[in-house]
Order: structure tokens, then sequence, then C-alpha cells
């Protein structure tokens, strides 16, 4: 697959949540200036977005949901499952390990980890909790190469360096914590009060 940028790759997911709504309420064609208005971005830069599939709707009509859907599907590779381990049972360890639409976009989590007695042997939505000393021998056995990191950032560090030691290849970093690692080992830093500050000063969030 042609390499696309971060960006695209984020409208066209948006773009498949547009269409699976669509298609779930039996409306059989969608519009750029339809997807345009429901996501407040510019109708040229969702026509470009679509050629990147080379497919092409019909005039004055746009384009077939269900087939642009799995054009987008495609595309993406959401049929190749890539299964993760899920590294931090705390609060948002369990709430990611909750969200079932992972699994529509070929993200499959099989497992959670922490060191916490209190946590360990319990089930968040059928995922068992592991010890993290487990983490090794079940990431070979299962030939798992990421790892959703939501510990506390003091231990985010010493908790990367095992997940190194134990194979890990990709890190979904939701920790406020930049981490090191060898070259080999790629991380995407999930950067959520830089987000929630990118939003709140962009559209002029007032106080309370």
């Amino acid at each position: 697959m042609k390499k696309i940028s971060d960006k695209v790759i984020n409208r066209l997911t948006l773009y498949h949540s547009i269409l699976t709504d669509y298609i779930e309420k039996n409306i059989e064609y969608i519009s750029s200036p339809q997807i345009a208005d429901l996501l407040h971005i510019d109708n040229t830069q969702i026509r470009k977005d679509i050629a990147l599939l080379n497919y092409k709707g019909k005039c004055k009509v746009g384009y077939k949901a269900k087939e642009l859907k799995i054009l987008i599907e495609d595309k993406l590779k959401f049929k190749s499952v890539k299964t993760a381990f899920i590294v931090g049972a705390g609060n948002l360890g369990m709430a990611l390990a909750k969200y079932d639409n992972f699994e529509a976009y070929g993200f499959n989590i099989s497992a959670l980890f922490d060191n916490s007695p209190l946590k360990i042997g319990i089930k968040v939505n059928e995922k068992e909790v592991f010890h993290l000393n487990e983490l090794p021998v079940l990431a070979q056995k299962f030939n798992v190469k990421i790892a959703i990191l939501t510990v506390p950032r003091i231990n985010a560090q010493e908790v990367t360096d095992f997940l190194v030691k134990s194979g890990i290849k990709y890190i979904w970093n939701f920790t406020p914590c930049v981490l090191n690692v060898p070259d080999y080992v790629q991380v995407w830093n999930e950067n959520l009060i830089g987000n929630f500050l990118q939003f709140t000063v962009n559209h002029n969030v007032e106080d309370n």
C-alpha cells in the first residue's frame, strides 16, 4: 500500500464512521458536501481523499455508501487483524478494554497486564488481567508485537524497557511521558492533554 499521511488516515476513519451510520439508516448514497457539513471541513479535501481510493461517485447523486465503506476498509486494512496487549489495568486501561469498536477496525485486544494483586485474574470484557511478569511468555506464544501503555507516568520508562526486552515492537503510549526506545521500536504518543488544549485554545473555549 502506498504510504498515506496520518491526517488522511484520520479523515478516512471519520468518513467510515459516517458511512456506517448512513448504511444503518438504509441511506444508499452520500455526497461529499454532506460529509463536509458533518465534519466542518472543505468539500474539496473530501473529494481529494476519496480520489485516493480510485473511486468516483455519480454526478448529482454522490457515492454509494456501502461501496465507499468497503474501499476505505481495504485501503486501511481493516481485515488484517492486529493483536495487542493493554499494559496497565487502571481506569484508562479498563476503559480501553471495554471499547468494543476496536474489533471493527481489525484491532484485537487479547489481554491486560498489571502488577497489582487486586487486579490479577479479573476479567474485563472477557479479557483477563495477568501479572506483568507473564507478558514475555504470552507475547511470544501468541506473537503479539503491540502494547497499549496506560501505566502511571512514574513507571512508564521502566515498563517500556521491560516491553522492549519482551519483544514488543510497537507501543501506543497513553502516558504523559516521552519514552526512550531503540530505533527498531516505534512509539505512537496519544497526547490526551495536548489534544484537549489544542481544542480549547483553537475554539476559544471560555472559563466557567
